[in-house]
């Protein structure tokens, strides 16, 4: 088992989902309050002692790379302003320790796809996979929260992880679902995976417990990769890597503590603006201030 430093953040989607927003700026700069999706995804990984970044992206996404990028001009103008706070949100978004590099996927082929694009970057290292439409929220302000757990869980238990959300028997048809033999899950525990089913129906589903996009991986995944076939969609998922995963070690699946907002389609995007700016230091007053008088 090797140091768990590096993350792979597939952005390449053409984020037809969320249309015309997507059209020309990419779905993970949309902003949820006053910071684009991607910046909660990478402070999410950073918080979780993650330090080597890996975006799997395409040529007109730029903008994400920019986003994290100094810009002097901006910058400099600020400074001269007296705005220090606005100085440090844009200057300070990234730890000195923390690296962004990225890895081109050309061809829309899947998850797993994209994933096995980053597999120069991850050499022999174990790593993690974190999707950018998906905000994890917990109350208490600790965000990575649930990604430390997993890490925690990968060390320990010495078995990939998988992070589950229990959903409502009307949604389970719409996710990937884990199969754990009846485990009983109570959030923050890890069960052993037998299986891994897409979009069951409610009567042949083996839980209710949904796949969220949150994975720490081996690197012997990267090789089961470079053997998995086109599947779904004929694309190469990474399902169907970690199904042949599980026939030669653990693999866990860990319920989470906190609660999902998926950005990448418009209602959970909408929602996740009311919850954070709810919350947000500056505006959450005012917000539920206003939300009261409504008659909604």
């Amino acid at each position: 088992m090797t140091d768990l430093r590096k993350i792979v953040i597939p952005v390449a989607g053409l984020g037809t989902r969320v249309l015309p927003a997507s059209k020309v700026i990419p779905k993970e700069m949309l902003t949820v309050v006053d910071k684009p999706v991607i910046q909660y995804v990478i402070e999410e990984a950073v918080d979780a002692g993650f330090t080597e970044i890996i975006l799997v992206t395409r040529a007109s996404k730029k903008s994400i790379e920019d986003h994290f990028a100094p810009h002097p001009e901006l910058e400099s103008a600020l400074e001269a302003k007296g705005k220090t706070a606005l100085l440090d949100s844009v200057r300070d978004i990234l730890p000195a320790n923390v690296a962004i590099s990225t890895a081109f996927q050309n061809q829309p082929l899947g998850l797993g796809h994209a994933v096995l694009c980053a597999a120069d970057l991850i050499g022999d290292d174990d790593f993690a996979v974190s999707l950018p439409d998906v905000l994890i929220f917990h109350a208490d302000g600790d965000h990575a929260h649930d990604l430390k757990a997993i890490v925690a869980a990968f060390k320990q238990n010495h078995a990939a992880q998988i992070m589950v959300e229990a959903v409502p028997d009307d949604q389970v048809s719409s996710y990937g679902i884990v199969d754990c033999g009846g485990a009983e899950f109570h959030p923050g525990e890890s069960h052993n995976v037998i299986a891994m089913v897409e979009k069951p129906s409610l009567e042949s589903a083996p839980s209710n417990q949904s796949i969220i996009g949150r994975y720490i991986l081996p690197a012997r995944t990267m090789a089961l990769l470079k053997q998995t076939s086109p599947g779904a969609g004929g694309e190469i998922q990474l399902t169907d890597a970690i199904d042949a995963l599980i026939a030669e070690m653990p693999v866990q699946a860990n319920s989470m503590q906190g609660r999902t907002y998926d950005c990448g389609n418009k209602l959970g995007y909408l929602v996740a603006n009311i919850q954070y700016g709810l919350n947000h230091p500056e505006i959450g007053a005012e917000l539920a201030a206003w939300l009261k008088k409504q008659d909604l």
